[in-house]
């Protein structure tokens, strides 16, 4: 007996030396480093370079054969699309913290940081810069990493983020590791998964935009929001925008989805509705409020719908679709919310209904009856981030892990037509 128990006594000893000494875990984590941006780096940004591969896209938005693709913080690709089942990369416009863009005729407006830039776009292979408007975004965020910029000292502060992947040793007594990094605040833990707006008649050479969108053209002007504005530039002269009306609309904006003579604005908070028949003057209407998250809308005829999904700036948010009745638009009414996993941009083209759903892919619905939307399909295999439903039943969706095109004849089986990887490199 006392030997059994001498040797269970040194068997116990031999593991926690052999788990000290072994015990190691290997963590991913996002590095978070300062920079800081000069207005003359902005500005000297900007040039076009040969076609490269996607690395970190974000917004997409379209017109007539092009398409561009925003590289974030980097620039946008060209893409000619006259093929959707062979799209062609033709050339990079480098833009130093881009994030969003509208084209107007041959005028592609996008933000670099704080400034708006006027490009003209006729010659894909030789893009030339026609206007700027300096120090008009204050504040902004690319990947859940805030940037602000001073205009007393002129300059852009910034954060790089790299993925870093360090193994370290751990607590066998109790399989704790420390959770505190070398570098402080500037680390966010996190694990991989396994899985990896229609022109109007009144925008007649425009082009459409993702629900994701923050920047959007009617009439003779452009429209941008902020984390807490609308912010209009007046482009009767396309080449030459000039800053207009400000309106503060409180803290949380995220989007912006026109319909009609109608602007519907995302928030954290709620859904706002403004009247835009005075194109330099929108008037607010209403608000359909929610409970704390990240809200895309899209709005076809008298209902809106509205994406809520819990993330990194919206951590007590829901994750739901909600069909908004907007019949009266000064009384926006609730009338069926559909759970879902986390749900990002969305498309409408009635009856279809596209859904993107991050990580866990892409979903196709009928939202013919408002209190019965039926799931069609559901592709588990990319993370979708946006879509865009065309008329010619083309479907566009960008995620992280590319860019897709769908034919969306029949929206119970999506057929493939092409797909643009992504070379992810540090993301």
């Amino acid at each position: 007996m006392k030997k059994t128990i001498i040797a269970t006594l040194l068997l116990v000893s031999y593991l926690q030396i052999a788990c000290t000494d072994k015990c190691e875990q290997t963590r991913k984590y996002k590095r978070y480093t300062p920079v800081t941006v000069t207005v003359a780096d902005i500005q000297q940004s900007i040039k076009t370079i040969p076609a490269k591969a996607l690395e970190n896209p974000g917004k997409i938005y379209t017109v007539g054969n092009y398409l561009f693709i925003n590289e974030i913080k980097k620039g946008i690709h060209i893409i000619d699309n006259s093929n959707p089942s062979a799209p062609r990369t033709v050339s990079f416009l480098s833009i130093l913290g881009n994030g969003d863009m509208a084209v107007r005729g041959n005028i592609l407006y996008a933000d670099s940081y704080s400034e708006l830039v006027a490009l003209n776009i006729a010659d894909p292979l030789n893009i030339k810069e026609v206007g700027r408007v300096s120090g008009v975004f204050q504040l902004g965020q690319f990947d859940g990493v805030w940037w602000n910029y001073n205009a007393q000292s002129n300059l852009i502060s910034d954060q790089r983020m790299d993925i870093v992947t360090e193994t370290i040793k751990t607590n066998c007594e109790d399989g704790n590791s420390s959770s505190v990094s070398p570098w402080g605040w500037g680390i966010q833990s996190f694990a991989f998964d396994s899985k990896t707006a229609a022109p109007t008649s009144a925008n007649p050479s425009s082009g459409q935009g993702g629900s994701m969108a923050r920047f959007t053209l009617y009439d003779n002007f452009l429209y941008t929001v902020g984390q807490s504005n609308l912010q209009l530039f007046n482009i009767k002269n396309t080449s030459q925008p000039i800053k207009a009306a400000n309106i503060n609309l409180g803290w949380g904006i995220e989007t912006i989805f026109p319909y009609k003579d109608k602007l519907f604005i995302g928030s954290t908070t709620g859904m706002y509705i403004f009247d835009n028949k005075n194109p330099e003057n929108p008037v607010q209407m209403s608000v359909f409020q929610h409970a704390m998250a990240c809200d895309p809308v899209v709005v076809e005829g008298n209902r809106a719908y509205v994406t809520l999904r819990s993330g990194t700036t919206c951590n007590r948010g829901l994750n739901q679709l909600d069909v908004v009745d907007i019949a009266d638009l000064r009384n926006p009414k609730l009338l069926k919310s559909y759970p879902m996993q986390n749900p990002h941009g969305l498309g409408i083209a009635l009856p279809n209904l596209f859904l993107c759903e991050g990580k866990y892919g892409l979903k196709s619905f009928d939202a013919t009856n408002d209190f019965d939307i039926k799931q069609m399909e559901h592709l588990t295999d990319m993370d979708a981030y946006d879509v865009i439903p065309l008329n010619s039943k083309t479907l566009l969706m960008i995620g992280k892990d590319g860019f897709y095109q769908f034919d969306y004849s029949n929206p119970k089986q999506l057929k493939l037509l092409s797909k643009i990887p992504v070379n992810r490199v540090n993301i």
